[in-house]
């Protein structure tokens, strides 16, 4: 069966470090393949691989580190995930999209909400209990995204595929 490619946002490190914590101590560990990561699009078709390695760093080129804030907690049914907030990474999102209109997934055509899942498939009230505990202790924060990952999937964990760093200055 041919394995799909998934696009995230790459956290910076101390960003990704706390998260990476947090998900050893709240996810279940027999479901936690992952590293802590932000999903842009869940399942691009095999096919597309050569065009995503060339179209990925080019796009990517066109924009300087984007701008993410931590703004909370977000209940994801029967689990947990840190809210992100970055107009820019959904402006690029939208972009990369665009670019790939007729070839995307249904998971894929949602409204994102950008976030960090720390917890997932345990019981609502384990997921509510965690909320209420992380509520009172996470702090509104900003951080930059330093760039785009591509990952293949591989039914549990993901096998890296390509970096694409973004590139221009910060506009002063």
């Amino acid at each position: 069966m041919a394995r799909p490619f998934i696009v995230t946002a790459a956290l910076p490190p101390e960003i990704a470090s706390w998260a990476e914590g947090l998900r050893r101590e709240h996810y279940p560990a027999h479901r936690n393949h992952l590293h802590a990561h932000v999903t842009m699009f869940h399942s691009f078709a095999p096919s597309l691989l050569e065009e995503l390695k060339s179209y990925l760093p080019r796009i990517a080129a066109e924009y300087s580190p984007l701008e993410g804030r931590v703004t909370g907690v977000m209940d994801l049914g029967k689990g947990t995930a840190i809210a992100l907030e970055s107009p820019q990474l959904l402006s690029l999102r939208a972009e990369i999209a665009d670019h790939f209109h007729g070839s995307l997934t249904d998971q894929d055509l949602y409204e994102p909400r950008p976030h960090i899942t720390i917890q997932n498939k345990v019981t609502k009230e384990e997921a509510r209990a965690l909320q209420a505990a992380l509520a009172l202790e996470i702090e509104p924060r900003s951080f930059t995204f330093p760039a785009l990952e591509l990952h293949l999937y591989e039914g549990g964990p993901w096998t890296f595929v390509k970096r694409a760093a973004f590139r221009r200055a910060p506009r002063r």
